[in-house]
């Protein structure tokens, strides 16, 4: 896809889905109410084998023609990584964001930021502050501790072989993913580190909002709890 036939101050936000029936109602809910409207939803169904499909199907039912929503259904399981590719080169956003179907956006998660990224265009890729809550209690926030802020702290910490932003609340410029590409599929549990490494090699600027914007779902189910427990 080539950068000029991304739409102007358009976001895509891509969601890999893979067995969430019991959780991507919220997580569209959650999008729905959004303070920024001119986005699209890609959501991208890896195989599943529960009612993932029926329970997206009959959300949208009820919510057309009032939001844009694509539904990809995979022949079969890929993985996180390729099922998060096909969503980006299904985009037409000038921007991409990333949500975890188990998850719940902030309102104005999508507004605060691509404001972040229309004021400052030396940023390639930005994340927000995120807390945690446990499943069937989200008034039990805790706030994530592990976070950096400031491009300079991030590209520290990663040269450290560490890990600083939340994969699921960020948004990056599209025109990126049309140079670079997706996130690896050779290194299973750490694709999104390695997405974010793609982008501070390739000399690009990031940085994470202080704002709590995204609301992480712990549960025994999730795909992070088998890497990096309750982190996200």
């Amino acid at each position: 896809m080539m950068e000029s036939k991304r739409k102007s101050d358009f976001i895509s936000v891509v969601i890999p889905c893979y067995n969430a029936s019991r959780y991507i109602q919220d997580c569209l809910d959650g999008l729905a109410r959004q303070t920024y409207q001119q986005f699209e939803v890609i959501i991208v169904d890896d195989g599943s084998t529960d009612q993932s499909e029926e329970t997206v199907k009959q959300w949208m039912e009820q919510h057309s023609p009032f939001f844009s929503i694509m539904y990809i259904k995979l022949p079969r399981n890929i993985g996180f990584a390729g099922a998060v590719t096909v969503g980006y080169f299904s985009s037409i956003g000038e921007y991409i964001a990333v949500h975890d179907a188990d998850d719940i956006s902030h309102p104005e998660r999508l507004e605060k930021q691509l404001s972040f990224l229309r004021e400052h265009p030396n940023i390639a890729l930005v994340g927000t502050k995120y807390a945690f809550f446990p499943d069937g209690h989200f008034e039990r926030q805790t706030p994530a501790n592990w976070l950096a802020y400031g491009s300079d702290n991030i590209r520290r910490v990663y040269a450290q072989g560490k890990h600083c932003v939340c994969h699921g609340t960020i948004m990056f410029r599209g025109e990126v993913f049309d140079r670079l590409g997706g996130p690896t599929r050779r290194i299973r549990g750490a694709e999104d580190y390695e997405f974010i490494v793609k982008f501070l090699n390739a000399k690009l600027e990031i940085d994470n909002l202080p704002d709590i914007l995204y609301y992480y779902r712990s549960h025994p189910k999730q795909r992070s709890r088998q890497f990096y427990g309750k982190r996200g």
